[in-house]
């Protein structure tokens, strides 16, 4: 019988490029993991799917899991059967373009063939104290990731007046 698994995450950026974090909160009955990373030169987006692939990745068995994320770019990729779509037509859209992100999404794909994943949309910045502990989790890994790098890497998506 597979463990049911409760996953909230969200990804932040300072700077859309710029330096990105994510985090998650892994939930099995009273057990909490969280987990957070990041990455100097990332958007938005990427941090959000990066999320929920980190919470996949990090269980050891196949699981029944809820993932509740306030990115309705990851979510509507699901409930929306978009990722489905892309998947059929060789990862482009309907236009014929490239799905941006493509590395991505073929991992999360692959991971949610592992796992029962169903995606529940929540209300970013809202009163849902785990997603709110999940944005603390990426904007502190964006902190922790910026104390890291030269201040040239650091400044170089500011204005000279910023530095």
């Amino acid at each position: 019988m597979k463990k049911k698994v409760i996953l909230y995450t969200d990804g932040a950026c300072s700077g859309n490029p710029g330096i990105g974090g994510y985090g998650g909160i892994l939930i099995y009955g009273e057990v909490k993991r969280e987990y957070s990373g990041g990455d100097e030169q990332t958007t938005n987006n990427r941090m959000e799917v990066l999320a929920v692939i980190e919470g996949l990745r990090r269980l050891k068995y196949p699981c029944i899991v809820d993932i509740y994320s306030d990115s309705a770019y990851t979510v509507n990729a699901f409930l929306n059967s978009w990722i489905y779509a892309w998947k059929k037509n060789g990862w482009k859209k309907a236009d014929g373009k490239e799905v941006l992100n493509v590395d991505l999404w073929k991992e999360l794909y692959a991971l949610t063939k592992v796992h029962e994943v169903t995606f529940h949309k929540v209300a970013g910045h809202a009163d849902n104290e785990l997603n709110n502990r999940c944005d603390e989790l990426a904007r502190g890994a964006i902190v922790e990731l910026r104390k890291t790098l030269p201040l040239d890497v650091e400044a170089a998506d500011k204005p000279i007046g910023e530095i």
